[in-house]
């Protein structure tokens, strides 16, 4: 029998997360760094994402590769492929973590339900679950081929439960239905790869609750006290479940969904 670390070792193994520059993707990214992964990063262009890449590069060179694209764009996707065999070479774990969560200024998304466009549902769509249903076809040859093949889903509770909108009064915030029907989608869509592409490739989910992003006081104590952990998630809360899904650990393990949300959607 093989050892806990052995299970948990990741070297010789490689890593694609889309959204890598975002607070949970580049968590993720270190701690499969950290159990000797190659990593590759894809976001959207920009200063964040490149700060976020050159940090990660400096902490463990070598084994982060960042990687400009926008996954709501079809073409983006497809050109990946390509880039990331050049720079990798294989595919063992996609971690499909990039999410449209829009803001306060985008028409059509934290208003009223009446008001919501369908122009913004499909972006949010495009991005929350046809870029993951995309993504994990296009590698699927090299998520085969490798032997370790394992994709990660990552939802919301949003996908789970409704929405208390009351927690939202008084902020600039919101709960678009977008947003639910898109990480709803996703965690069907977790249960029917797994199905489909077993048994040479695993299909796991991951449902994150509510994270600290220094929302508003009147929110943050409403959520809080909804929450039988007592506090909102952080990015360390996370990387647990994403190299337990993404190594040896989980080897008997398909179509699950780990919730990691502070006990939210217990009551």
């Amino acid at each position: 029998m093989r050892t806990f670390a052995e299970l948990s070792d990741l070297m010789g193994r490689a890593a694609l997360i889309t959204g890598g520059a975002g607070h949970i993707g580049s968590a993720m990214a270190r701690a499969l760094c950290e159990n000797g992964a190659q990593v590759c990063l894809v976001d959207r262009p920009g200063p964040i994402a490149a700060e976020r890449y050159a940090v990660l590069s400096d902490a463990f060179p070598g084994q982060i590769h960042g990687l400009e694209a926008d996954i709501e764009s079809e073409q983006a996707r497809i050109d990946l492929v390509a880039e990331v065999e050049r720079r990798l070479g294989r595919l063992d774990i996609l971690i499909n973590n990039a999410g449209f969560v829009g803001d306060s200024q985008l028409q059509g998304w934290v208003v009223p339900f009446e008001e919501q466009k369908t122009d913004t549902w499909r972006r949010a769509l495009e991005v929350n679950l046809t870029a993951p249903f995309h993504l994990t076809q296009l590698f699927t040859p090299l998520l085969k081929a490798s032997g370790n093949g394992s994709v990660i889903n990552v939802s919301s509770i949003y996908g789970l439960v409704g929405p208390d909108m009351s927690l939202y009064a008084g902020t600039a915030m919101g709960n678009p239905a977008a947003y639910a029907g898109s990480k709803g989608g996703l965690l069907q869509l977790t249960r029917w790869l797994a199905t489909t592409m077993a048994p040479h490739v695993r299909v796991n989910s991951i449902t994150p609750g509510g994270l600290a992003r220094g929302q508003a006081e009147s929110f943050v104590q409403k959520y809080i006290s909804r929450t039988p952990l007592g506090r909102m998630g952080k990015e360390e809360d996370f990387i647990g479940a994403a190299v337990f899904l993404a190594s040896d650990l989980s080897a008997w393990m398909t179509g699950q969904n780990m919730i990691v949300d502070g006990g939210w959607t217990a009551w």
